[in-house]
């Protein structure tokens, strides 16, 4: 539930500040009327995150009879990666997001394309869909015990989460940083990698690929990984009651490399790439007084 909750929520919050950023931009350059070519594209993009979700949920079954180990142990590896690379590229594009979304709407007026504009739009929802849906599906795969109820609630608690900041944010929440709430929440999807990264390490044990090591303690008399508490933080930060020195070594591993990777970046981003001024979903608010400033 915990690792459904904080994806669901990332992903979700993503979605709702690229198309906030559209619908608050189409209002400041008096382009009201343009709103439905970003509501359909939105709605496109979420019919499609459905629409693929229901077509892996559909393959999972065949392509586990061709080797379950096999493939849970590809899905999770691939989640892996990707949860890397989208942690890596938001640390280097969250500041300039405004300002390309900005642009491309700028584009679609002048050259008077404006399907662009739900293109955009869809685009922007259905990749943090797609990208939802692999993260749960590794979520899932890793998983030591049955908790299909679990991760379906803390998804959709996510979602709303996500809809109530993308609400707040665009309707007057002048106090909610995003640097500070996209640090935050890429802690959380660090720890939640490492888990999947770990996992994959000891399904390799399992499977005779990486020999037996050995046990490197024993917490299950205080939290069980097959309860509620345990099952939460299982799914949250890769908790195992009972690790191989293996899967905690690789556990290390990975947060030393990706930690170094994702935060160093950030740091180290020039600061004559990032758009002058605070990165901000809002009308300007000596143009628009109602619209939410996003400070850093």
């Amino acid at each position: 539930m915990g690792g459904t909750f904080v994806v669901t929520l990332r992903e979700g919050f993503e979605a709702a500040l690229i198309m906030g950023i559209v619908y608050t931009y189409l209002q400041k350059i008096g382009a009201e009327r343009h709103y439905g070519y970003a509501t359909r594209g939105g709605l496109l993009g979420v019919l499609a995150s459905v629409a693929l979700g229901v077509l892996v949920t559909a393959l999972s079954g065949p392509l586990l009879d061709l080797g379950p180990d096999v493939i849970g142990l590809a899905v999770i590896f691939v989640a892996v990666v990707v949860l890397t690379w989208h942690g890596y590229w938001m640390q280097q594009h969250a500041r300039a997001m405004k300002g390309d979304v900005q642009r491309k709407v700028d584009e679609a007026q002048a050259t008077h394309r404006l399907w662009i504009i739900g293109v955009l739009a869809f685009v922007g929802v259905f990749r943090e869909g797609a990208e939802t849906v692999l993260f749960l599906w590794g979520l899932m795969t890793q998983a030591t015990s049955p908790s299909g109820w679990a991760g379906a609630t803390g998804a959709i608690l996510g979602l709303a989460m996500a809809a109530t900041l993308g609400w707040a944010i665009f309707r007057g929440g002048r106090h909610i940083s995003l640097p500070r709430f996209f640090a935050i929440t890429s802690v959380f999807l660090l720890l939640l990698a490492a888990g999947m990264f770990s996992t994959g390490v000891g399904r390799l044990e399992a499977m005779g690929v990486l020999p037996q090591s050995l046990t490197a303690w024993d917490t299950s008399f205080a939290v069980d990984d097959h309860g509620l508490a345990g099952g939460f933080l299982n799914g949250l930060i890769g908790y195992r009651a009972r690790p191989s020195v293996f899967e905690v070594g690789s556990y290390l591993l990975y947060l030393i490399v990706a930690g170094s990777l994702l935060f160093r970046s950030g740091r180290s981003t020039p600061r004559s790439c990032a758009p002058r001024g605070p990165v901000s979903a809002h009308a300007a608010s000596d143009t628009e007084p109602g619209a939410a400033s996003l400070r850093h």
